[in-house]
């Protein structure tokens, strides 16, 4: 069986809106780590727009045109060719109610997952996807996209690689010594760079961008399953993004930190699945289960998963969002990852 996926570079336009949607978060969570934040961006072609609801406590303007500058990487761009359009209101007083009682701020389901395939504990494909994306966004620091496919026994067969401003023998080569570094004969591996030809025109002067829609890439890839709500400019009363982060610590401790072998006879699993669901305004959350192709068990009781409970858990309050924007949300180290030295 085959299996493949995708990672995008950091200046993609769908993660410069993600990117801008949590340093907007990140600098309201520094002002006032009670912040309500629901921010989106929607970017491209020199304009872009911020809409959203906000609630804080600071007597602090926002900066909000300079901090989507400071993403962008060029400030003259806000004069010179970008216009930032901004519409934030208050959180509604309706979802505001449930979360003040402790509650979860919408309905929704969060998976996790973990499995043995290497050290971030994330799909191989997946990892191998975003390690080469890392390696050419190194040398050419632009918009991008990798691709990999591997085999039932992990091996590498496909890689589709393009990316801005770099020529097809640049990235040619920088493929070749990608899988050399993996230990890969590269003429073993079919190599698809820039397959549509030199690519010049990039970012937001090439596509439009918006928040949340690399759900995918945020995640797991696709081998596995995802609730449905995105991350980005999101804070933590949000279940989508913490329930998220949550359910990721529960796959790799229970993988890591339980014996199964007397559990109706399984031996060492290789991967874990975990899916919470909560209702809007509750605090519990409906279910909460491990499963594999082996079974499934309840660890609704085994931890605190309210809404508070994982906040303060994993610490979810601080200004740490934006580098998730990134490169993705799992196998990055982040607490929620509950990665340990040796697995």
């Amino acid at each position: 069986m085959y299996r493949t996926a995708e990672f995008v570079s950091p200046k993609h336009p769908d993660k410069i809106c993600d990117r801008i949607s949590d340093k907007i978060l990140d600098h309201c969570l520094s002002l006032d780590p009670n912040s309500r934040v629901a921010v989106e961006t929607m970017g491209g072609h020199g304009f872009i727009n911020i809409n959203g609801e906000l609630t804080i406590e600071t007597d602090k303007e926002i900066p909000i045109p300079h901090l989507v500058d400071d993403v962008l990487g060029e400030p003259e761009l806000y004069n010179d060719g970008h216009r930032t359009s901004v519409k934030l209101v208050q959180q509604s007083p309706e979802i505001a109610r449930g979360v003040d009682t402790g509650g979860a701020g919408d309905q929704g389901i969060m998976i996790g997952y973990a499995c043995r395939d290497n050290d971030e504990m994330v799909p191989q494909e997946y990892y191998l996807a975003r390690d080469l994306c890392r390696y050419v966004y190194d040398v050419f620091p632009s918009d991008g996209k990798t691709q990999v496919t591997i085999d039932e026994n992990n091996n590498i067969v496909a890689i589709v690689c393009s990316f801005q401003n770099a020529t097809y023998d640049e990235l040619h080569q920088l493929v070749y010594e990608w899988l050399e570094d993996k230990g890969v004969n590269p003429n073993s591996v079919g190599r698809y760079c820039n397959p549509a030809g030199d690519w010049e025109q990039g970012g937001f002067d090439a596509d439009a961008g918006l928040t949340g829609r690399k759900l995918v890439v945020d995640n797991y890839g696709p081998r596995v399953p995802i609730g449905g709500g995105a991350y980005s400019g999101k804070d933590p009363s949000k279940v989508d993004r913490s329930g998220a982060y949550m359910a990721r610590y529960i796959a790799v401790d229970q993988l890591t930190n339980y014996n199964y072998n007397g559990r109706n006879g399984f031996g060492k699993f290789n991967e874990l699945f975990c899916q919470i669901s909560y209702g809007i305004g509750m605090s519990e959350p409906i279910q909460a289960v491990v499963y594999n192709e082996y079974g499934s068990w309840d660890v609704s009781e085994d931890y605190d998963l309210t809404p508070q409970g994982i906040i303060d858990f994993l610490d979810l309050k601080k200004p740490i969002y934006y580098e998730t924007s990134q490169w993705g949300a799992y196998g990055n180290g982040f607490k929620w990852d509950n990665l340990k030295d040796g697995e």
